[in-house]
This record gives C-alpha cells, structure tokens and sequence, in this order.
C-alpha cells in the first residue's frame, strides 16, 4: 500500500471482505422485512430490529482507507492497548484488546514476508480475559528487517471467526490489509528485543497508523 494517499481516498470506507456470511442474510431480512411492513403490522414489527441489526452490522464491517504512518512498527489494530509485558526471551508483547466497536481488519506491522499462518483452535472467553491466550486463534510470523515478527490473532467470547486474507509465502507491505476477526476480540504483537514500545496500556490504537516502537 502506498505510504500517500489522496484526500478523496482517505475518506473513502469499504466493507471488510469476508463479512458476507454475517452481512449478507442480515441486510436480505432488513430489507424484506422493511418491503412488507406497508402490508402487515408483524413485518413492521420486525422491520425495526432487523433494519438497526443490519445498520449494526454494516458499521461493524466497515474497513476505511488509511494513510500509512511511517515507523519501524505500526499497530496491526484498532483498540486500546490492554497490556505490555516483557517475554522470556526479551520480546515484549504488546496486547491490544478491540471492542465491537472498532474496526475488525487487521494490518501488516512491517513490510516483509509472512513466512507462516497457523491456526489453533481453543477456547471462546472473552477477550479482555488473560484466559483468552488460550482461545481460538491465528499465528503470524513475518521476516521483515527487525528479522521474525509475530502477531496473534484471538477469538473473543462473540468472536468465533478469524478470516486471514494473505497465505504464507506473500510479500506485504506495512499496512496492508492482511485478515478480519469477527466482533470484539484481540491482537498481540511481540516486539524484538531493544525496540522500546512507544505506547501505553490504556493507549487508543489505529491500525496503519498508530507508532508502536520508539527511535
């Protein structure tokens, strides 16, 4: 993705691929029932929950452009940073915890090659949880110039779907748009040994756009 973008691009929001399965049926009942309500109490009954359900959902899906910040490593999400902790190995893992609120899809935190995408299945709790570094789950390593990257994908309690869009062996660049987690869920991204997080717990994160490390 290039690192500049026209104003008009910026502004511009999609919807996230692989929402289908969840959007698809629930905008289909908005929009009979919205078809039906001039005819029949019942469907306008239904009309109304139906329609702020598919409203919901068209929110949450939303997947807008962004302009790529510049740094070693960018956030992979949207959220609030949930935790910072130092690994055994002189990694810090950085969590970053995403409310239904947010936006779902996920970024590449540095250009490189994604050398491996694992799936592992586990537990449902919420995300917010520390149980939840045993949920259901997608491990990512990248080669980039820091050398091996790797971020997590986790499932939440709602959250049961986690949709990569890249396999291994693709080239990226930093910010691209690499998967989705269906509702609220979290993203834990482990930084090398000497990089200095340059972000706090309670800290707002933007995918693409958020500095993680300090120079």
């Amino acid at each position: 993705m290039p690192h500049s973008q026209s104003s008009a691009q910026r502004g511009r929001v999609r919807l996230a691929r692989g929402a289908s399965p969840w959007l698809l049926p629930t905008v289909a009942t908005a929009a009979v029932s919205l078809a039906r309500s001039r005819r029949s109490g019942r469907w306008a009954a239904l009309a109304v929950p139906t329609t702020a359900l598919a409203a919901g959902m068209l929110w949450f899906f939303r997947d807008p452009e962004r302009e790529v910040a510049q740094g070693r490593v960018i956030s992979p999400a949207d959220g609030v940073v949930q935790s910072i902790m130092p690994w055994k190995d002189g990694r810090t893992r950085v969590a970053i915890f995403m409310s239904p609120l947010n936006v779902h899809v996920n970024r590449a935190p540095l250009a490189g090659t994604v050398t491996s995408v694992e799936h592992i299945p586990g537990g449902f709790v919420p995300a917010f949880n520390k149980e939840s570094e045993n949920n259901e789950r997608v491990v990512w390593h990248f080669d980039t110039e820091l050398g091996d990257i790797e971020m997590v994908q986790i499932a939440g309690a709602v959250a049961r779907r986690i949709v990569p869009y890249v396999p291994e062996g693709t080239k990226v660049e930093q910010g691209e748009r690499i998967g989705l987690i269906r509702f609220g869920s979290r993203v834990d991204i482990y930084l090398p040994e000497g990089v200095e997080v340059a972000v706090e717990v309670g800290q707002a994160t933007t995918a693409g756009v958020t500095r993680l490390d300090r120079d």
